[in-house]
């Protein structure tokens, strides 16, 4: 079980290296560490909720349903951040 834990916290630090990467090449890429940071939040925050699903609910239909909603809010909060779809306080430029 430790092991898919240990592969989904690589690959979040693999997407975080990607603008990372990116910001040393162009500079349409500007991101801050604050913007680093949330996006670990979110990203280690979804990881671990749907680890703890996956490890609780037993029922492959109830697992992918709960998975899919998690997945889905860090999708909209994503997109809030990013470019603020819902003109939200929180938004994004």
């Amino acid at each position: 079980m430790n092991k898919r834990l240990i592969i989904m916290l690589c690959t979040i630090i693999a997407l975080l290296c990607i603008p990372l990467v990116a910001m040393q090449f162009t500079h349409e890429v500007n991101w801050s560490i604050s913007d680093f940071i949330i996006m670990g939040i979110l990203l280690s925050g979804t990881a671990l909720l749907c680890e703890l699903i996956l490890r609780i609910v037993k029922k492959t239909k109830h697992r992918i349903i709960l998975c899919g909603s998690v997945l889905l809010s860090f999708l909209l909060i994503w997109a809030e951040l990013a470019v603020g779809i819902f003109n939200s306080p929180i938004a994004g430029n």
